[in-house]
C-alpha cells in the first residue's frame, strides 16, 4: 500500500468512527441547524503539537469558547496523548488558560505559560504524569517566547520591557503623554536556572539591552551561547532590518554575527555547534517578500546558500540529528507540508516528508528526528493529532477531539483547478451547497482571502469563524475560495504577480473561476456575492467599483483608500513596496486602485465589519467606505467591534459577525 493510500485508510477510519459518535451524540437533534452560535460554542480548536524528546508522547492544546454571562473568550489547556494511542488525558485545568507547552530535554517536565494568579504571562512547570503545576517566574512583564537549554538546567525567554517606576507614576497622575517614535518598549533576552527539586520562583538574569528588539533565538549545544535575531524596534515595519547576534548565556557582550543588509532571521545551531542555519532575503526585501535558506560556518565565517525551496519562504524547525539536513515547513499550494533540505549547497534538492490529501500544520520532531507529530485536517475532517515515522511517512491518527460535533454530513468540497483569462493556472477550494443537485443552478459566494499573500487550503468546512462555511453551504450557496495571483504557496513569481495590480489581474482570476462554473450550469449568474477580510475586505470594496455582478458585498477590515492607508497603518512601507512608489509620487495609480476614489461607480449594498483596535488596517478605512456609500444613497451598514485587533478574537463577536453576514445575504441574495 503506498503512502497516500495509508493516509486515506487511517483518515477514512477516523471518518467512520467520528460519524458513529456523531450519530449517537446528535440522534435527537437531527434537524438542528449549523448556526454560528452552535459552531463557535461547540467546536474545539486543537493547537500545535510538541512531541516528547523520546517520541513516546505528544503534548498539544485544546481551546474552547466561553460565552456564558460576562465571558467572551477561549479557554486553552494542555493535553497529552501517547504515540501508540494507549493513553490520552487533559494535563492542565482551571479557569485560566495554559499555553505554549514545551518538554524539558529529558522529558521529565513540561513547561508552559499562563497568567494564573492574576499575573501577566509567566512560566510554569508540571510533571507530565499530572499533579499541581508551579510557577518559576514572577516578572513585571509578560513572558514571550522561551526555550530550554540542551542540558535542561536553564530556560531562556524574551520579554517586552515593563513600565518603569517613572512611567507608572506619570500614568497614575495622568501625565502619560507620548512622543511618537520615542521611548519604545523593546523586547529583550533573559535566562534563568532550573532546579526541578525546588518549586520556587527563580530570579532571571537579563542578557541584552539597548535599542533593538529580540525575536527568535536558539541555545548553542554546549549551553554557553544564545544566537538571536533582532530588529531596530518591534513591529512588521522593521522586520526588513533584522540581523543575527550572539550573547554569552552567563552574560557578556553582544556580538553581531550575520548582517546581510536585509532580513536575516530564525537562527538554529547545528547539533555539533559548528554551523548556524538561518533564513535571509540577501538584503533585497520588499513586500511580499521571499527568503533563502543559508548556513554559516562558525569556524571560518563562510556563509553558503542552500537549495531552492518550493515557496521561497521556509520556516525552520530543527537540524537532523546527524547534521546533514534541516527540517522546515512551507506553504505548498493548498496544503502545508514538512520538508528536509540537505546542507550540501545551492544545488541541493529538498525532500518532501508529509504528503497526501488535506493540510498539515503544527509540526514537531523527536530529538533523534526519527518520528514526528503534526496536526492534520481535510475538507471533511477537523484538525487532529497524527504521528508517523519521518523517513517513511505513514500518519497514524491519535485523537478525535471533535467527535460528536457534526450535526449532519459536511458539505462536499474539492480543489477546483482552472486557467485564468491570460493562461495562468489557478486553484480554488470549492464548497458545494448541501444536498447539491446536478443540473440545478445555485447562488455563489466569492470568498477572498487576506494578505494578499494568504492562501485557502484543504481545511475543515465545519470549523466556526466569521465566515461559517458549513452554514453557508447548508443555506444553499456555493463558496468559491480562489488562490489568485499574489497568493502564497505557489512560489515567489506567483506571489509577486499582482504588484501594482491590486483589483485587476487578481480580480479577473476570480471572476474567470465564477464564469466557468456558470458555463457548467452550476451557478446562477444573477445571484453572486463577494466577501473577505483584510485584503479580502479590500477586494469586497474595490470589486464593486468595477462590476455590478455582485448583488451583495461584505467588507471585513478592508482597505478602501491606499493614500490614507499608507500614513495610518503600522506597516507604512507595505503599499509603497507593492505599488512601486510613494502615493505622492504617483497619485493616479493609488486613486485607480482605491474604492473610495471610484465610489461613484458602486451600486452594490455593502455590509462593513471592522475591529476598533485594528492598527494593520485602521478603523478609518471602514468609515471612509461607509460614509461614501451613505452619501451616495447606497444601502450600507457598518458594525465595529471594541477591543479587537485586525482579526476578531472574542467568541460573541465572531458569532455576531457571522450572523450579520447571513442576514445580509438573506436580504440581498435570496436562495
Amino acid at each position: 500500500m503506498n503512502k497516500s493510500k495509508h493516509l486515506l485508510f487511517y483518515l477514512g477510519l477516523s471518518i467512520l468512527l467520528s460519524g458513529l459518535l456523531s450519530t449517537l451524540s446528535h440522534s435527537a437533534n437531527a434537524n438542528d441547524s449549523w448556526s454560528p452560535r452552535y459552531m463557535v460554542e461547540n467546536f474545539k480548536r486543537v493547537g500545535a503539537t510538541q512531541i516528547s524528546p523520546d517520541g513516546q508522547w505528544v503534548a498539544f492544546t485544546v481551546s474552547e469558547a466561553r460565552t456564558e454571562g460576562e465571558k467572551s473568550d477561549f479557554l486553552t489547556h494542555i493535553h497529552l496523548v501517547k504515540s501508540d494511542q494507549s493513553r490520552q488525558f487533559q494535563l492542565t485545568r482551571g479557569d485560566v488558560s495554559a499555553t505554549n507547552p514545551q518538554w524539558s530535554p529529558d522529558g521529565s517536565l513540561i513547561s508552559f505559560t499562563s497568567s494564573r494568579g492574576g499575573n501577566s504571562n509567566q512560566l510554569w512547570l508540571i510533571s507530565p504524569s499530572g499533579g499541581e503545576a508551579w510557577p518559576i517566574t514572577a516578572e513585571d512583564g509578560g513572558i514571550g517566547g522561551y526555550q530550554w537549554s540542551k542540558q535542561g538546567d536553564r530556560i531562556a525567554f524574551s520579554m517586552t520591557d515593563p513600565l518603569s517606576d517613572e512611567q507608572k507614576r506619570r500614568q497614575k497622575v495622568k501625565e502619560d503623554m507620548k512622543v511618537v517614535d520615542k521611548n519604545i518598549r523593546q523586547t529583550h533576552l533573559y535566562v534563568l536556572n532550573i532546579n526541578p527539586e525546588e518549586e520556587t520562583i527563580v530570579e532571571a538574569q537579563r542578557l541584552t539591552e539597548g535599542e533593538f528588539s529580540v525575536g527568535n533565538f536558539d541555545w548553542s549545544p554546549d549551553g554557553t551561547t544564545l544566537a538571536f535575531d533582532h530588529q531596530p524596534r518591534p513591529g512588521l515595519e522593521y522586520a526588513p532590518f533584522t540581523s543575527i547576534s550572539t550573547v554569552p548565556s552567563r552574560g557578556g557582550e553582544v556580538s553581531l554575527l550575520v548582517d546581510l543588509g536585509g532580513s536575516d532571521t530564525n537562527p538554529i545551531y547545528s547539533p555539533d555547534g559548528r554551523y548556524l542555519a538561518f533564513t535571509s532575503d540577501d538584503g533585497n526585501h520588499r513586500w511580499p517578500g521571499f527568503d533563502y535558506l543559508k548556513v554559516k560556518d562558525l569556524s571560518n565565517g563562510n556563509i553558503r546558500q542552500l537549495g531552492k525551496t518550493h515557496d521561497d519562504e521556509p520556516k525552520l524547525i530543527q537540524w537532523s540529528a546527524d547534521g546533514s539536513e534541516i527540517f522546515y515547513w512551507e506553504l505548498h499550494k493548498t496544503s502545508i507540508d514538512l520538508f528536509a533540505m540537505p546542507v550540501t549547497g545551492k544545488d541541493a534538492q529538498y525532500r518532501q516528508i508529509t504528503e497526501g490529501p488535506g493540510r498539515f500544520t503544527g509540526f514537531s520532531l523527536s530529538k533523534d528526528n526519527s518520528v514526528m507529530a503534526a496536526l492534520h485536517e481535510d475538507f471533511d475532517k477537523p484538525a487532529d493529532v497524527v504521528f508517523s515515522s519521518v523517513n517513511n511517512f505513514v500518519p497514524f491518527l491519535l485523537t478525535q477531539i471533535n467527535a460528536g460535533y457534526e450535526l449532519s454530513p459536511i458539505a462536499h468540497a474539492e480543489v477546483f483547478r482552472y486557467t485564468s483569462h491570460d493562461g495562468m493556472p489557478m486553484e480554488a477550494p470549492l464548497i458545494y451547497p448541501v444536498n447539491y443537485e446536478e443540473g440545478k443552478r445555485y447562488p455563489i459566494l466569492l470568498h477572498v482571502h487576506g494578505g494578499p499573500t494568504g492562501v485557502f487550503g484543504e481545511t475543515y468546512v465545519g470549523a466556526p469563524g466569521v465566515y461559517p462555511l458549513q452554514k453557508f453551504a447548508e443555506e444553499g450557496y456555493f463558496i468559491l475560495r480562489p488562490n489568485f495571483r499574489g497568493s502564497g504557496g505557489y512560489g515567489k513569481d506567483f506571489r509577486m504577480a499582482n504588484l501594482s495590480d491590486w483589483g485587476y489581474g487578481d480580480l479577473e482570476d476570480m471572476l474567470t473561476g465564477i464564469d466557468l462554473l456558470i458555463e457548467k450550469g452550476m451557478v446562477d449568474p444573477d445571484r453572486q456575492a463577494i466577501m473577505g477580510w483584510s485584503y479580502g475586505g479590500f477586494m469586497s470594496a474595490f470589486a464593486i467599483t468595477r462590476t455590478d455582478r455582485f448583488k451583495a458585498s461584505m467588507m471585513g477590515a478592508g482597505v478602501s483608500n491606499l493614500v490614507s492607508m499608507t500614513g495610518t497603518s503600522d506597516i507604512p512601507s507595505f503599499l509603497p513596496d507593492y505599488f512601486g512608489s510613494e502615493y505622492w509620487e504617483d497619485y493616479d495609480k493609488h486613486i485607480r486602485h482605491s474604492a473610495v476614489f471610484n465610489i461613484e461607480k458602486v451600486n452594490t449594498p455593502t455590509l462593513i465589519l471592522h475591529p476598533e483596535e485594528d492598527i494593520r488596517v485602521p478603523l478609518s478605512q471602514g468609515y471612509e467606505m461607509y460614509v461614501g456609500l451613505k452619501r451616495r444613497g447606497i444601502d450600507t451598514k457598518m458594525v465595529t467591534y471594541p477591543r479587537q485587533p485586525h482579526g476578531i478574537r472574542e467568541p460573541k463577536f465572531i458569532i455576531d459577525a457571522a450572523e450579520r453576514q447571513l442576514k445580509w445575504l438573506e436580504k440581498y441574495l435570496p436562495k
